[in-house]
């Protein structure tokens, strides 16, 4: 029996591995030789902190570095992926027992009786006969049993190592869609807490505003007191004026929802969290694509989808498996005594072991369906993988199109802004003297608001761009951060 155990063990160990050995396949188009949107245009302050460790402290903003270190710490949606890899790396383990034998054991004791006897019985249990106070004879049985069973599936043709290789590389790609969830989050929060800096310096020129149109209300209004203007004067600087406040008002409105996306973001209820009045970055970091080739090392979401091709392709092996016999090894022993201190004598012992061989003969095409369905699987992974790639070079040249034309729009808004002001300050003189309506001070008081608002929102395309570019690049991480997949052993494959 020994020499049996260990030619199993032989077998099982050596045995061939049917299906596809993964090649990981290329990306639809090879990368070029460099990002068609950095053509002409290199950044003007590159920070390459991207490159280590957290990446948001290119911004200079202590509250924001704060904050984007608690992602790690209580952000739900990253502790979901999280417990998402665990249970991945758990399924692994699972995977692996199916290597070994599994042997389980039972035990039990029974009490029987019966009444009107008149003597003991024999065999393997232990009678007691007794007489009760009105003369009625009962008896009584104890029986005692207990075994072991062995089962051992013989992994002949790597149907349990097919599965193992299938769910390692699930386990990787999980660790991938974990560093993606965490980049994500990073992310928003750097992007919410920007564009709230810029809901605060909206909110001060919404101040200043108010206060500059108090006072050309107030002009208005001594004008016609002093009988040069008309009523009409009037109530076209009262409508800017509330028009300014009303706009100061609703601000507050896209402030909250900023402040409480960062609360959700940190793991934090709206009504715990608030944020005092800031002031955004005051430069912009811009930074540098690389080269388009190590994008694909560089995004988590990539190495996810490329792990789940490798786990797609392992599938198709345990599907193909199955259309060769299940050798299993099968043994159970059992012991049946009436007494505690015969049960494990070798008298009381009923033994079995052999192997046990089991096929599909007839199966109507089932076999033939799952391996065309893992293949189909398999294809539905290479394509994802492609788009994939094709989606991140897409949000690369989209980030690195809006570094480069924000910049210039920037130059040329404010100008516009310069030039705004300009007219609204001799808007106002003139309507002074007398020399223009104050339809005029109206206009260029509109224009001067408006281009400062377009100034902002460059600003915050800006600051959101910088932020989607480093995402779009992958952050900090590499695809050697992902972890090792998980050895099975000395393998022929075929």
């Amino acid at each position: 029996m020994r020499r049996l155990a260990v030619l199993l063990c032989l077998v099982s160990l050596s045995g061939c591995l049917v299906g596809p050995d993964y090649q990981r396949p290329p990306p639809a188009t090879p990368p070029t030789a460099d990002f068609k949107e950095t053509m002409g245009f290199r950044p003007a302050m590159p920070n390459d902190a991207v490159d280590r460790g957290p990446w948001w402290q290119i911004y200079g903003d202590p509250t924001l570095d704060r904050l984007a270190a608690q992602v790690d710490i209580s952000n739900q949606t990253l502790k979901a992926a999280e417990a998402a890899y665990r249970q991945a790396r758990a399924l692994i383990r699972q995977d692996q027992s199916g290597l070994f034998p599994l042997i389980t054991t039972s035990a039990g004791a029974q009490q029987t009786g019966t009444g009107s006897l008149r003597s003991g019985g024999s065999g393997s249990t232990t009678t007691v006969v007794t007489q009760s106070r009105n003369g009625n004879i009962t008896s009584s049985a104890s029986q005692y049993q207990g075994g072991f069973t062995l089962a051992w599936e013989i992994d002949v043709w790597g149907s349990i190592r097919r599965t193992i290789e299938s769910d390692s590389a699930a386990a990787q790609a999980s660790a991938g869609d974990l560093a993606a969830a965490r980049l994500s989050a990073q992310a928003d929060v750097v992007i919410n807490y920007v564009s709230l800096r810029i809901s605060d310096q909206r909110t001060r020129l919404y101040q200043a505003t108010v206060a500059a149109y108090g006072r050309s209300l107030q002009i208005a209004r001594n004008q016609v007191d002093a009988g040069i203007a008309s009523r009409v004067d009037l109530a076209q600087a009262q409508t800017l004026y509330e028009q300014a406040r009303s706009l100061l008002v609703a601000e507050g409105i896209v402030r909250a929802q900023y402040e409480h996306a960062i609360a959700v973001l940190i793991g934090k209820t709206p009504a715990e969290f608030s944020l005092e009045p800031g002031t955004p970055p005051a430069e912009v970091p811009t930074v540098d694509a690389g080269v388009p080739s190590a994008l694909l090392e560089r995004r988590p979401d990539i190495a996810a989808a490329e792990r789940q091709m490798a786990s797609a392709n392992a599938r198709i092996g345990v599907a193909q498996a199955a259309y060769y016999p299940n050798i299993s090894l099968g043994g159970s022993i059992s012991f049946l005594s009436g007494g505690l201190g015969t049960l494990l004598q070798l008298g009381s012992s009923v033994w079995s072991l052999g192997p046990q061989l089991a096929a599909t003969l007839i199966d109507g095409g089932a076999l033939a369906a799952q391996v065309e369905g893992a293949r189909a699987g398999y294809d539905n992974t290479v394509a994802t993988y492609r788009q994939t790639v094709l989606t991140a070079f897409q949000q690369v040249e989209d980030a690195l199109a809006q570094q480069r034309i924000l910049v210039q729009q920037e130059q040329v808004q404010r100008a516009a802004v310069a030039a705004a002001r300009e007219a609204e300050r001799l808007s106002l003189n003139q309507y002074l003297i007398g020399t223009v309506p104050y339809t005029t001070v109206v206009q260029t008081q509109t224009s001067a608001l408006s281009a400062e608002q377009t100034l902002l929102n460059i600003r915050q395309n800006r600051l959101i761009a910088s932020a989607n570019l480093v995402k779009a690049l992958g952050g900090g991480w590499r695809e050697a951060d992902l972890p090792p997949p998980v050895p099975i052993g000395g393998l022929t494959k075929r």
